[in-house]
């Protein structure tokens, strides 16, 4: 229940990025050169938020461990 919510979070944080990309993107970027790369990392982070929403980030990270430790 908890990655439901905390995916739900990031989702909405991601949203909210996307929304603001612009804004963000003069602040923060270099302006209207940094436009499309602000709004791939806002649809990376809802990406990432649907990962954790589903709880298939847990299957990602035992793959990694795996391959570290050769479990």
């Amino acid at each position: 229940m908890g990655n439901i919510i905390f995916g739900i979070i990031i989702i909405i944080a991601g949203v909210l990025f996307l929304k603001f990309h612009r804004l963000i993107a003069d602040n923060i970027g270099s302006g209207m050169a940094s436009y499309d790369k602000f709004k791939l990392y806002a649809l990376i982070t809802c990406g990432i938020g649907f990962i954790v929403m589903l709880n298939i980030h847990i299957i990602f990270f035992e793959w990694i461990v795996s391959l570290i430790f050769d479990r």
